[in-house]
């Protein structure tokens, strides 16, 4: 967050939720940081009732959890859920890979490069929250291609979790390895090989879960918000 918080005194909560997810995405604000209601509305010049629903919307994104009797703090991810999370995705989206070079039309592949194009963009600008959705949604646009309601719904639970890892935990040299991956399966898938498509699946599982860096030195940078919530 570059700007002070007293001069957008009149934010919505919305605008609030994007400050702090910002924030939380540059790390500014550490995985276990407890997100005081009273500090964040002095900060940003608003009522509690305004941070609370910010925080509600961070909350369904789960870059927030909030814990009964304690307060909300910025989600903290351990290795071992990582790990688990990873693992259950590998056995769905292997299979779903063989699936969707089964279905996939030539509109869905015009549909998945454009989405291609937005990642490489928002990777090239360093926008870090747009380019970790759009890596995640890549993922949920095959299951929507293959059709089956109840996976895609299982994908959506499963990336909005990897995202927030990845979010918190992975480097953009590593965000534009995954981009580039996602071109390189969409490039086999294309020209049918289905074994080759449920290898390079599984292999680019294994890099975003072997890229994710769970040290946190140095991981924040004060600002006015920081300090405040902080202190």
């Amino acid at each position: 967050m570059n700007q002070t918080a007293s001069a957008v005194s009149d934010a919505s909560a919305e605008q609030i939720a994007a400050s702090i997810a910002d924030a939380i995405v540059a790390r500014q604000l550490p995985p276990g940081t407890r997100l005081r209601e009273e500090a964040l509305a002095r900060v940003y010049g608003v009522s509690r009732t305004k941070i609370r629903a910010a925080l509600l919307m961070l909350t369904k994104d789960k870059l927030v959890q909030t814990v009964p009797e304690k307060g909300a703090f910025v989600s903290r991810p351990s290795a071992a859920e990582a790990r688990e999370i990873f693992a259950v995705r590998r056995i769905l989206e292997t299979a779903l890979a063989r699936e969707f070079v089964a279905r996939a039309k030539p509109a869905d592949y015009k549909r998945i490069d454009q989405h291609l194009r937005q990642e490489h963009k928002a990777i090239g600008v360093g926008d870090a929250q747009l380019r970790n959705r759009l890596l995640g949604d890549f993922h949920i646009l095959l299951a929507e291609v293959v059709g089956n309601s109840v996976l895609t719904e299982m994908l959506r639970e499963l990336s909005a979790r990897s995202a927030v890892i990845t979010v918190l935990y992975q480097s953009s040299l590593d965000a534009q390895c995954s981009s580039d991956e996602h071109r390189a399966f969409i490039d086999a898938a294309r020209e049918g090989d289905v074994e080759r498509a449920c290898a390079l699946m599984a292999e680019h599982l294994d890099h975003v879960e072997h890229s994710l860096n769970f040290d946190e030195t140095g991981a924040s940078r004060h600002d006015d918000l920081v300090s405040a919530l902080l202190a």
